[in-house]
């Protein structure tokens, strides 16, 4: 990503703007990196009233966080491993995040097979189920034990042969995508008085200790400028690169990471069942089939790697085509040929002490926080996406202990706006019979798709739309995107190259296969409402 400063790219007017009141600012805390934890970190902060900016090397989201399993859980498979508080916690996260967003975190069934030999018995693992449930205080429908005969019926797709029981269990799902879920809260940190970046990489960071803060030097990518801030914190959030940041400033820490490298295929649906469907692999480890729209998406590995920038292998693509073969009743196999796109990334896991001898699976995907008191730096290991909303009361919490003020501690820093709100704006949606626009082929009413995506902003829409009906037409084929969001977007989403909004703000290059993404008559269109003057030369670099 972005490694030369071509004339193509483009810096919107807001990310201009942030830049400006970045250079020789003074802030409470700098957040570098801007996934997962990184978001979050910025958002419960900068809610809390701290003065705080977020940058990142890359895109928003663009690692790990774009890489996920579009999944919300509990963390169903930490039982074995005898991790009941780990699960109780990130069940009771889950439960939260439902809460805060009803339109986005949704309540989806899980079906599991159990073949024969598997190392429980099935009543067994309906057992563990109904003990998951138990420990989600019972939110969501309760599991249920199968019969053989009653996966044959209710799920065909599922080959039955060798399959001695399984079980139904729920857990959640994001109904857009990862990376999407990530950027709001770095769009909710913005709307706070945040100050957010991306394509911005911190060259150095110098402790001042007769002034009791950190001197960052930046270096704007697109411009290939540099300046310089100062910030009285530091909160390292840099996913797999923690440890050479640390290493680089001389902080030492009792945590370090561990990589392990996970891939999803992505094809066309291969079941209408609106399920997960979850299996236990030819290595004994889970592997998911997962509704994604009119696609479904296949995983995962679990291999452990040294280095984070990593690929899909020949090998890594044959094992899930394999398994997927294997594991269900298709009208003929799948073949690299049906993959529309791939998803690679690597998952940090925070570990104390030597591996060595270890069961790689059985490694705790559990946060952990560290403070630097005396230089007032602080370290996240770890996480998963579930746990986020802990990871950013607990920054809030930590930093207060160094001495940051934090003005309005009990300030609600995330979720959707209040019911009033959204039943405000479904009811001026209703009155302009915004639903009636909706293309035939849309997977939801434009209302809904509104809400869900851009919350209180999508009134904006509504504006626009009123002045001009065309507004709520699709401008991609295959892609759910109307002129009125993408010239949204444009306003507030920092798109600085087109893959920006193809692969993290949408997951369009993920359910359109390239060459029809390539040939569409609406690309130019799109690029030029996202990024204005620059879209011929970006489009040509898209298709290169």
């Amino acid at each position: 990503m972005l490694e030369d400063t071509s004339a193509s790219l483009y810096s919107p007017p807001a990310r201009e703007q942030t830049l400006a009141a970045l250079e020789n600012a003074c802030l409470d805390t700098l957040v570098v990196g801007a996934g997962i934890n990184g978001a979050v970190a910025a958002a419960a902060l900068a809610g809390c009233g701290v003065k705080v900016g977020v940058v990142d090397r890359g895109d928003f989201a663009g690692g790990v966080s774009s890489h996920s399993s579009n999944l919300a859980w509990g963390g169903i498979k930490y039982l074995e491993s005898g991790e009941w508080r780990l699960v109780r916690k990130l069940c009771r996260s889950r439960n939260r995040l439902m809460d805060a967003y009803p339109s986005t975190v949704r309540e989806i069934r899980f079906f599991t097979s159990i073949g024969k030999g598997f190392r429980m018995w099935s009543a067994f693992v309906w057992l563990g189920a109904l003990l998951y449930w138990l420990m989600g205080n019972c939110r969501m429908a309760a599991p249920r034990y199968l019969t053989t005969g009653k996966i044959r019926s209710e799920a065909p797709v599922v080959a039955a042969e060798g399959v001695v029981g399984g079980l139904e269990y729920s857990d959640c799902y994001l109904y857009d995508n990862d990376s999407r879920f990530v950027f709001n809260f770095v769009r909710r940190a913005a709307d706070a008085g945040g100050l957010a970046a991306n394509y911005l990489a911190v060259e150095a960071l110098e402790w001042l200790s007769d002034q009791s803060c950190w001197r960052a030097t930046l270096r704007d990518r697109v411009a290939d400028r540099v300046f310089s801030l100062n910030a009285k914190t530091i909160v390292n959030a840099t996913g797999p690169n923690t440890d050479l940041l640390n290493e680089s400033v001389g902080v030492a820490t009792e945590h370090r990471h561990v990589l392990s490298k996970g891939i999803h295929l992505i094809v066309d649906r291969v079941t209408d069942a609106a399920k997960v469907l979850t299996f236990f692999a030819s290595d004994g480890r889970l592997f998911f089939v997962i509704p994604m729209g009119p696609k479904t998406c296949i995983g995962t590995t679990d291999t452990p790697v040294d280095d984070p920038s990593v690929g899909v292998t020949t090998k890594d693509r044959d094992f899930v085509l394999a398994n997927a073969n294997a594991l269900l009743n298709l009208p003929k196999p799948l073949t690299a040929a049906d993959v529309i796109a791939e998803r690679v990334g690597v998952r940090p896991l925070a570990v104390a002490g030597d591996v060595a001898g270890r069961d790689w699976v059985q490694l705790s995907r559990e946060h952990q926080v560290e403070v630097d008191s005396e230089r007032a730096f602080v370290s996240v290991f770890g996480g998963k996406l579930t746990d986020c909303l802990n990871v950013g009361d607990e920054l809030v919490s930590v930093m207060s202990d160094l001495g940051v003020e934090i003005p309005d501690p009990d300030a609600k820093w995330f979720g959707e706006s209040g019911a009033g709100c959204r039943a405000k704006f479904m009811a001026r949606a209703a009155a302009m019979e915004l639903d009636k626009l909706t293309p035939s082929s849309a997977s939801e009413p434009l209302s809904i798709r509104f809400w869900r995506r851009y919350d209180r902003a999508a009134f904006d829409l509504l504006d626009d739309i009123a002045s001009n009906i065309t507004e709520a037409e699709h401008v991609l084929t295959g892609a759910e995107y109307t002129r009125a969001e993408l010239r949204l977007i444009a306003k507030r989403e920092w798109i600085v190259e087109l893959s920006d909004f193809m692969r993290r703000r949408s997951k369009v290059s993920q359910v359109v296969r390239r060459d029809a993404l390539l040939t569409d008559p609406g690309l130019e269109e799109l690029a030029a409402l996202l990024v204005g003057a620059s879209a011929k030369q970006q489009v040509a670099a898209y298709r290169a």
